[in-house]
């Protein structure tokens, strides 16, 4: 083939993609807007508890842009919610095909197989998403890496807890880190630390059943009786259907 005849074909290639690029480009602009409303809207009916619609909308904004990471990653958490865990792992596979270097997506993707109990390869995707520089909150890894590390056949607590302390360092109000430290101290019977630590997270957090029955337990085992029934009352006031409030009751009767 001459010079002549090969520049010609470059050309002409140059051309038709110059000549369709920008239509292209239009489309796939407005396709991803009509995902990223869907996504919106979903995220919407799932806060209402409106998940069937919300499936809906996550499906058409997948249909509109195949591409689109948040579309995957809210559908995988709306699996997680109604109880479709395999489906949930593939959601999120899908977005990691996608953005596979994320230190967002292995986070949460981590935190997935956590719940799972799949505590080795949670760990796998958590130090992958740690050891990205580029990753803006590494203490949400860290805190993650504490919690998942204090459940399973096998917990470490001693690196738990230095992961743990590690993300509170970072970020010294971070509520889910000192959460975990409560319950840490509850499950190596450290208790004066898990006093300090469920004041900590009170003081900042709202309080949850959980938290209210963490901080219950450590006033129970260091025999603060007067907290320990003035915490008791706010859980069965507050959350009276909730399991720890069952827990609670079952506690007194022994």
């Amino acid at each position: 083939m001459s010079k002549l005849k090969y520049l010609i074909i470059l050309l002409s290639c140059f051309l038709v993609a110059c000549s369709t690029t920008p239509a292209q480009v239009k489309k796939e602009s407005n396709m991803r807007e009509a995902a990223k409303t869907n996504v919106q809207l979903a995220s919407g009916y799932i806060q209402r508890g409106q998940l069937e619609i919300a499936k809906g909308k996550l499906e058409k904004a997948i249909e509109q842009d195949p591409d689109f990471v948040p579309a995957y990653t809210t559908m995988a958490v709306l699996m997680e919610m109604i109880n479709k865990p395999s489906e949930a792992e593939n959601y999120y596979l899908d977005a990691l095909d996608i953005d596979p270097h994320s230190p967002e997506l292995q986070n949460n993707y981590g935190q997935f197989l956590c719940k799972q109990n799949k505590i080795d390869d949670a760990m796998s995707y958590f130090e992958k998403a740690v050891n990205n520089q580029f990753y803006e909150q590494p203490e949400r890894v860290y805190a993650n890496m504490g919690y998942c590390l204090t459940l399973g056949d096998k917990p470490d607590f001693k690196k738990a807890e230095s992961y743990l302390r590690k993300a509170i360092k970072m970020n010294p109000q971070m509520p889910s880190a000192l959460l975990s430290m409560g319950e840490l101290g509850i499950k190596t019977k450290q208790y004066l630390m898990a006093r300090a630590y469920m004041q900590r997270y009170h003081a900042i957090a709202r309080k949850s059943a959980n938290s209210l029955w963490v901080q219950i337990q450590a006033e129970r085992a260091l025999g603060d009786k007067k907290y320990y029934v003035e915490l008791s009352r706010e859980l069965l006031k507050e959350f009276p259907d909730s399991p720890e409030a069952d827990l609670l009751m079952e506690q007194a009767r022994k």
